[in-house]
């Protein structure tokens, strides 16, 4: 009753900002506004939904995918950061200079040059200025920031909460209407079940209504056997009873569900996206931990430590995961083809 009032309540103000999206992108399409030329290679990465739906776990993928073959470049707003305009990582940058993903991208893969900027020109232009040698440039969260446009555009959605059962925001998660997918070359469902099949495949594609241009493409959460700290790892299985869970991530239920089908005794203490945990956070974290250890993601880790004792704080790395093989040669040969006609 409450939800169906809320949604005629909000109906006009839902049709109104439906209306100026579907507008805003007529524009890019016609070519009334005009994109950024990208003048090498260049995958992006988004999605409709405000978040969740992994697309730094599918950055982090490709990543590792081409680096060996080529020289990358990851260009990011830099959510959650607290810093504005043009940031480049170095070894001083932090979680509030650069924001958490861009730091776990640069951490891990130190050999790629990482930049921010809410304007992307702005940071392809600095990439041009230096006269690098990059030859693949991935965007991450690049959806709805269309004055640049990337020679292909990977669109994610998780399998449990897919885009076309949403609705736009505030009545539901969405960022602009389910229309929008139509100009992604991929389709990327991630947070896939491991038991997933065939038929459940075919099933949910018949549901994305593809277009005849478009792949759909299958993937899930596969999760580290350690947990890593500022000192040392240790197995997953091995921690001790009644640890403190810390997550400030859009989605941390599938989290929850792989921690509980492991019988892990732990609670639970959950903040929001990008949190920027305060002192107060800090005491809260120490009350509830009592005199066990404290397990959170790859990055929240990187906000949180250097506010808590390296010794205490431990963190559960993941990595996306096709469904199969062929799933996988499909995906990166989709890519490959892209890239390298250019």
């Amino acid at each position: 009753m409450g939800m169906n009032f809320l949604r005629v309540f909000l109906f006009p103000v839902i049709m109104l900002y439906s209306g100026i999206l579907k507008f805003r992108n007529a524009l890019f399409d016609w070519g009334l506004i005009k994109s950024q030329h990208i003048p090498f290679p260049s995958i992006g990465v988004g999605n409709l939904a405000v978040g969740g739906t992994g697309k730094s776990v599918v950055i982090a993928y490709l990543i590792s995918a081409f680096k060996k073959d080529h020289k990358i470049a990851v260009l990011s707003r830099g959510y959650g950061r607290q810093t504005r305009g043009l940031q480049i990582a170095d070894s001083s940058s932090t979680a509030s200079t650069i924001g958490d993903e861009p730091l776990q991208f640069f951490s891990n893969h130190n050999e790629i040059q990482v930049l921010v900027s809410e304007k992307r020109v702005l940071g392809i232009q600095w990439l041009l200025n230096q006269k690098t040698q990059i030859d693949l440039l991935l965007l991450d969260d690049v959806m709805q920031h269309r004055y640049v446009k990337p020679h292909v555009l990977l669109l994610t959605t998780t399998y449990h909460q897919p885009y076309f059962s949403d609705e736009l925001f505030p009545i539901g998660q969405l960022r602009e209407p389910q229309s929008g997918a139509k100009r992604a070359e991929g389709i990327l469902v991630t947070k896939c079940p491991e038991t997933l099949t065939e038929e459940q495949m075919m099933n949910f594609k018949q549901k994305l209504c593809p277009a005849p241009n478009q792949q759909v493409f299958f993937a899930k959460t596969a999760y580290s056997t350690d947990v890593i700290g500022g000192v040392k790892k240790i197995k997953l299985t091995k921690l001790p009873a009644d640890f403190l869970l810390v997550t400030g991530i859009a989605d941390p239920k599938p989290l929850l569900e792989y921690l509980k089908s492991l019988n892990l005794n732990f609670k639970h203490l959950c903040f929001p996206d990008h949190h920027v945990f305060t002192q107060e956070d800090i005491s809260q974290i120490h009350i509830h931990r009592k005199q066990s250890l404290v397990l959170t993601t790859e990055k929240d880790f990187a906000r949180l430590k250097n506010q808590l004792d390296p010794e205490l704080l431990y963190y559960l790395p993941i990595q996306m995961e096709f469904i199969n093989s062929v799933m996988e040669t499909e995906f990166l040969t989709l890519i490959k083809k892209k890239i390298e006609i250019l």
